[in-house]
């Protein structure tokens, strides 16, 4: 895990040397670039940015350019790099269709708290008064997804806005920032050579001392409670303190609604299992959320953002977080504390320095019981124990069951049989946005930045950072893309970057042929509104001619694969897959031809409350999987529940 550096050691760096060469305005960005570490710019070509992309070519640049056939894809790679390396990730972009064009992946990039440093390309700065070609007001395009965006008013602006579009993209919480820089300003002269020095926010800051205690006090007096983790603790990389809570508690803990980090560590012991206290993500139904939720008396909300993930809210049903569970908020972004709801306890300080101390003080709190966590702590064992054992034989049987098709559930417990055999570490790019918990739950992970999604929700975001991953990785790391059919039809052009620079990445395209998230979504709009879709929805399937195959597309763009139906040659083609990745260093697809299992047949999951919720433990604890044969459908609580 490569936490954010926003606070390395402050060095002197001297002024640079009388030159007889002219010091232009692009020179000014790559001095800042270079200052701040940044050896990665990613772009599309315009004609405004060339004198910018050029200076890439300047021998001691320092900065490679990574060319993209797409800007989302340019700004979704620059993101997988930003959260690779700890630094922003650098991306140019051509005037007004550029920034179009990139907003999806801007707008993960904002909800996910990933720094980017967006340099715009604006027409000629005597031009714009005359609404030219391309041109628009960039920065109100801009302004809705960034920290800050600013457009530079002449050459010796730049080294003002480059060194404070850094400082503002690393400072908690971090994220994008935007230039816009009207193009002759890059080759123009500037007036004064600057320092290229970037201030860095020391951002390690532990919370109130006196609303640690009020922390602290209503958790060692919870009678039932529950911990969420949103990506605040995995941006924190703060595994260890926020495990160390939840045992000191006896607390079940729940992620956030799509998370873009693993938010909570797998079992220590059997990595491809839950650790004992994680019971997957918050629900995204606002009745089964609030059923969670409902059954606890404190909830300690821990680098919570994504507080509102579902598709239905009914006022008459009442809030997401019930009004009658106290609240306790840690994180270091104000805006995020008791967002939605009345935060008895809002500590704002560095997750991981502060969560220590409220683990002390809730330990020496009078009020803490041990013998009471010790229940707690029974009571999750022992449905731990029953959940694992029904983990390992569901997905035993899965495994050897080859008289059905291949579900998406079957992709994960293969890829992670092969886990364990491979050469560096696994990181996976998850947009399998259907079966994502199936990745989350069979596949281990050695540090939150080993799992890579985007809590935005615009599609078409892994594809490309994938590439941005694996650039700033390099052999460290094992880089696997799993996405949907319906996501990779956005931007199959990415190969051509993986292909150009021949980078090893494993694609897997879960194919099914048709939106299933979107026909989850439709099931749980007609039973919460009665309301019937016409005909069969065929506009949500995905049917391609019978010889396209996104193997073909990627052959296209130079990238080799291979495509399987068949349940018993799986495991067979993603070996290979791997193979190719480790030992001949070459990107490669693997397509998957999916199906969908019935609700009530392998892999449905159903939920056994009563015994649970007696006990004061929430209901999704208690799970197992079977063939019901009932007629409960599980879609009408959850759309796709992780256990």
């Amino acid at each position: 895990m490569t936490r954010l550096q926003t606070n390395p050691a402050h060095e002197a760096i001297p002024d640079h040397p009388p030159t007889k060469e002219p010091y232009l305005g692009r020179d000014v960005i790559f001095d800042y670039l270079r200052a701040a570490g940044i050896d990665r710019m990613f772009g599309v070509p315009g004609t405004n940015e060339v004198p910018l992309i050029d200076g890439t070519a300047v021998p001691g640049s320092g900065v490679g350019y990574v060319p993209c056939l797409h800007e989302n894809i340019a700004l979704g790679a620059a993101m997988g790099h930003a959260r690779e390396s700890g630094r922003p990730g650098v991306v140019e972009l051509h005037v007004t269709p550029g920034i179009g064009h990139a907003i999806g992946n801007l707008f993960n990039a904002a909800e996910s708290g990933i720094p980017l440093l967006v340099l715009c390309g604006q027409q000629h700065s005597n031009l714009l008064i005359q609404e030219p070609l391309l041109a628009s007001d960039l920065v109100q395009l801009a302004g809705q997804y960034t920290k800050w965006s600013y457009e530079v008013r002449g050459p010796d602006e730049l080294a003002l806005a480059m060194q404070r579009a850094i400082k503002v993209a690393l400072t908690p919480p971090a994220g994008p920032v935007f230039l816009s820089i009207p193009w002759e300003f890059l080759i123009r002269e500037v007036t004064v050579r600057p320092t290229a020095a970037v201030t860095r926010v020391a951002a390690g800051f532990t919370g109130d001392r006196d609303e640690v205690g009020r922390a602290a006090a209503a958790l060692a007096g919870a009678e039932r409670p529950v911990i969420v983790t949103g990506d605040g603790v995995g941006a924190a990389d703060a595994w260890d303190e926020i495990a160390a809570l939840a045992e000191l508690l006896g607390a079940p803990v729940y992620s956030e609604q799509l998370s873009s980090y693993a938010n909570y560590p797998k079992d220590r012991d059997h990595p491809w299992l839950p650790d004992l206290h994680w019971q997957g993500e918050l629900p995204p139904t606002q009745q089964a959320m609030r059923e969670v939720l409902g059954v606890h008396d404190v909830a300690f909300f821990c680098g919570f953002n994504a507080q509102a993930q579902v598709v239905i809210f009914d006022w008459d049903e009442g809030p997401l977080i019930p009004s009658q569970l106290r609240q306790v908020y840690l994180h270091n972004d104000p805006w995020e504390i008791g967002k939605n709801g009345y935060g008895e306890v809002a500590l704002l300080g560095d997750i991981k320095r502060t969560l220590p101390l409220i683990t002390e003080a809730a330990r020496a709190h009078p009020d803490h019981r041990p013998a009471a966590t010790a229940e707690r702590l029974e009571e999750l064992t022992r449905l731990s124990q029953h959940r694992n054992v029904a983990i390992t034989e569901h997905g035993r049987a899965v495994l050897e069951d080859e008289s059905t098709g291949i579900t998406g559930e079957r992709v994960a417990l293969e890829l992670a049989r092969l886990q364990p055999d491979l050469p560096a570490p696994l990181t996976l790019a998850n947009e399998s946005i259907s079966e994502s918990g199936m990745f989350q739950r069979h596949l281990a992970f050695d540090s939150p930045s080993a799992y890579f999604s985007t809590q935005g929700g615009s599609l078409g975001f892994s594809m490309p950072a994938a590439i941005g991953i694996k650039l700033a990785a390099g052999d460290t790391r094992t880089v696997v893309n799993v996405i949907g059919d319906g996501s990779a039809l956005f931007y199959p052009n990415a190969w051509w970057t993986a292909a150009k620079f021949t980078l090893p990445i494993l694609y897997i395209v879960l194919n099914n042929r048709r939106y299933q998230t979107l026909i989850k979504g439709l099931t749980f709009i007609e039973q919460s509104y009665g309301w019937k879709s016409t005909g069969d929805a065929g506009y949500l399937r995905i049917d391609p001619p019978p010889e396209l195959s996104f193997v073909t597309l990627a052959a296209g763009y130079g990238v080799d694969g291979a495509a399987v139906e068949d349940a018993g040659e799986l495991a067979a083609v993603l070996a290979e897959g791997l193979r190719v990745v480790t030992e001949e260093r070459r990107p490669y697809v693997v397509e998957v031809a999916t199906i969908v299992p019935d609700a009530h047949g392998a892999g449905a999951a159903r939920l056994d409350g009563d015994r649970a919720r007696s006990n004061g433990v929430p209901p999704r604890l208690d799970v197992y999987f079977a063939n019901t044969g009932g007629t409960e459908d599980p879609l009408a609580r959850l759309v796709h529940p992780m256990w």
